[in-house]
């Protein structure tokens, strides 16, 4: 009887809000016709594409999994991903605090129309995943991302490591059960889940490190895939979740099925990852036969090491069980929670982690491969180091090649920095000489990368693709480029006179042709004296892989060329194998060493070519290869170098290619680089402007390695006038057998 009150209140409450409502909409006057009423259902936009996606079905597992809990309900833990409630009160849509879930929600919901749709959820630019890693600027995949994200990363397994003590010798020891006796608290140490359809951690790669990452090694970023498909909603229909295979198609040829999706191959991964010898098949295939090793892999140390076999199920929680009767599957007996694998050691997590992710995310293929072939790779490696039979992974490529390596110091050098520097970006980024061509030849933007937009932290690139030299991913053509500027400020081009079409070698030598020139170095020295030390003065770097300069030589002047000296300009190879992309693939940049042979014969290796008579380097030797000579005179000018600097500078000098600023004070003065030395601190400073350039040209037949085969002629007339100037400064140098061609 108690409800009655209640009843009438709620009652006089209803009265009252018709009667404003009888107010505020008067009933018109009599001599005024009555609107039409529409009395159909409103419609609702893309109700039908929704109705029939996994997130609208209500009996499916990832909304049925707590029908027999007690109180049945969804948890706080849970709820954010498997409740429209639960989403909303995450996104303080529901006047909850923002980030959090306050409340369990309840069994009945899905995600549904309310959950994306809110003015919450609008205003979503940001995800923070499980590392701590926060990506912002996004669009409407922010909503996708703050589930699909997993929910365990590196940082996990690595605090469950350490909090029980775990160092690098404790690795393949079964990890006992901690007891805290003051508190009566066990804790296990168990396998770690990065649970499931973790895309957005697989497509962000070491972005996010949703993988176990291994210290000491490199991994990509973000999976550079064109825009506009390189967001979740690019590719998946937001209400539907399919994917447009018509779309897919059109760069993707063949592409009919979803199934069809495992067999693309790009020129962007070309490597043999599984090490079978294909590398035609398709990026999912090669996926598929690195996990496959990677299974075989845990399971040989679980037998080997642990002496506890192992077996996994995809769809049988906790995944792990024991493999009783050592046959190596996952019979239904051994399926069963109470013969669960409890005999980890802190190895066999980290790989059976990486496992469970490569599987958990069946679509990681196509949202980044590279990135987790490489976890697998890794995991294997590490496993087989405790294994009497290792897995074979000798053939298994771990990194792609060349401009494609997204795990090189090439794009990896700006990681503590958290953006590439706009000077850099160019030729260091994806998206950084489009960016160039387009503005003219600047890059306005540092990252030079609309994929490394909104990254807060972490590793910043993953290599070029296909959109930094193509403008169109349909068709495959070329950026346009007829003329390109060098340091110098002279141009140079690949281009006929009369033909105004693009050719591919244009673009390689945007990038590959130094940052320094004669000109560069002429505005640095001025008018000092050649043989005085001078504090003003530091070492000028020419980069790396110079190759278009040194082709061109004399036309774009990349080396210092002294004055009143001639030199050599563009190399002219035999026609057909005269530009960049006619002797390197374009995508793989390796040489076809059986064409050289044709007009080479006998050689190995382009470094075996021997075009000239002449003894360069003045060894006795005519006949050995134009590598050689070039080797035989930049070894003379090193020593001609060491013994300018220790009688006219008065301080010893040592070179180390491999460490910056690459050229030190040899403060013991044995001629060697000896660790101690190595440091930026001790670098040397004591140029004069005859040393200085003579260390510059050093440095730029050491970065290109290439330089006797792209212009021989120039690097030797190169490197004998540095020698002939240094002997001018007061040291002696034999120059009487050098040959200057």
């Amino acid at each position: 009887m108690k409800l009655w009150p209640k009843l009438a209140a709620m009652a006089g409450v209803l009265f009252l809000l018709l009667g404003l409502f009888a107010v505020v909409y008067a009933a018109p006057a009599a001599q005024d016709a009555a609107p039409a009423v529409d009395t159909a259902a409103p419609a609702i936009p893309n109700l039908a594409a929704w109705q029939n996606s996994p997130h609208a079905d209500a009996e499916a597992y990832p909304f049925r999994h707590w029908d027999e809990e007690d109180p049945q309900e969804i948890p706080t833990t849970c709820a954010k991903c498997h409740s429209s409630v639960g989403y909303r009160d995450f996104l303080g849509a529901d006047g909850s605090k923002a980030g959090v879930v306050d409340a369990a929600a309840p069994v009945t919901t899905v995600i549904d129309c309310v959950a994306c749709h809110n003015s919450a959820a609008s205003q979503k630019t940001s995800v923070v995943f499980p590392s701590g890693l926060e990506v912002a600027n996004l669009g409407g995949e922010a909503r996708c991302m703050d589930c699909h994200q997993g929910l365990d990363s590196k940082a996990s397994v690595d605090k469950q490591i350490e909090a029980f003590g775990l160092t690098e010798a404790d690795l393949d020891k079964v990890v006992a059960p901690m007891v805290d006796a003051a508190k009566k608290v066990t804790t296990t140490f168990e396998f770690i889940s990065i649970h499931y359809a973790a895309a957005a951690a697989t497509q962000y790669g070491a972005l996010a490190q949703g993988g176990y990452e291994y210290e000491g090694m490199s991994y990509d970023g973000k999976f550079l895939h064109p825009a506009p498909f390189d967001t979740c909603i690019g590719c998946h229909d937001s209400h539907s979740l399919e994917l447009n295979l018509e779309t897919c198609a059109t760069c993707h040829a063949g592409v009919k099925t979803v199934e069809d999706l495992a067999g693309i191959r790009m020129f962007g991964s070309l490597a043999d990852y599984d090490g079978d010898g294909d590398v035609k098949e398709g990026i999912g295939e090669e996926f598929a036969g690195l996990q496959e090793k990677l299974y075989a892999a845990i399971q040989a140390y679980a037998q080997e090491v642990i002496e506890a076999p192992v077996v996994y199920d995809a769809g049988t929680y906790p995944y792990w069980f024991v493999d009783t009767n050592g046959d190596g599957k996952a019979d239904a007996d051994e399926l069963k929670f109470p013969n669960q694998y409890k005999s980890w050691t802190a190895r066999l997590l980290k790989a059976a982690y990486n496992y469970q992710l490569s599987v958990k995310d069946p679509g990681a293929f196509a949202h980044n491969a590279k990135y987790v072939i490489q976890l697998m790779h890794d995991s294997i490696a590490d496993l087989n180091t405790k294994l009497d039979v290792p897995v074979d992974i000798e053939t298994a490529a771990r990194n792609d090649i060349g401009h494609f390596d997204g795990t090189s110091e090439a794009f990896h050098h700006w990681d503590a920095e958290g953006a590439i520097e706009a000077e850099c970006a160019k030729c260091h980024s994806a998206g950084g000489l489009p960016q160039f061509l387009a503005n003219g030849g600047t890059v306005a933007v540092a990252g030079g990368s609309a994929h490394t937009t909104g990254v807060v932290a972490g590793k910043l690139s993953s290599g070029l693709a296909c959109s930094t030299c193509h403008s169109s991913l349909t068709e495959y053509t070329l950026y346009p480029v007829t003329s390109v500027p060098f340091p110098s400020g002279k141009n140079a081009t690949f281009s006929a006179d009369k033909d105004p079409q693009p050719v591919a070698a244009n673009l390689c030598i945007e990038c590959h042709q130094g940052l320094a020139s004669t000109a560069t170095m002429d505005a640095a020295i001025g008018d000092k004296d050649l043989d005085t030390a001078d504090a003003t003065l530091s070492f000028q770097n020419v980069h790396y892989a110079a190759a278009g300069a040194s082709l061109f030589g004399d036309d774009v002047q990349g080396a210092y060329q002294y004055a009143d000296k001639e030199y050599v300009g563009r190399f002219k190879h035999v026609p057909g194998f005269d530009t960049c992309t006619s002797c390197h693939d374009p995508h793989t940049l390796e040489l076809d060493v059986n064409k050289c042979s044709t007009c080479h014969p006998g050689i190995k290796e382009p470094s075996d070519i021997r075009i000239s008579a002449a003894d360069y380097d003045g060894d006795g030797d005519a006949k050995e290869p134009m590598s050689a000579e070039i080797a035989g005179l930049t070894e003379k000018l090193y020593a001609a170098m060491q013994a300018y600097a220790k009688e006219v500078a008065e301080a010893p000098i040592v070179y180390s290619a491999h460490t910056y600023p690459y050229w030190f004070n040899d403060t013991n003065g044995n001629g060697k680089g000896d660790p101690d030395e190595l440091k930026f601190p001790n670098q040397y400073k004591d140029w004069t402007p005859r040393l200085l350039k003579a260390a510059y040209n050093y440095q730029y037949v050491q970065k290109e390695p290439g330089i006797y085969a792209h212009n021989s002629r120039y690097a030797a007339q190169i490197l004998y006038d540095t020698l002939e100037s240094l002997a001018d400064g007061g040291i002696k140098v034999d120059m009487a057998d050098l040959v200057r061609p």
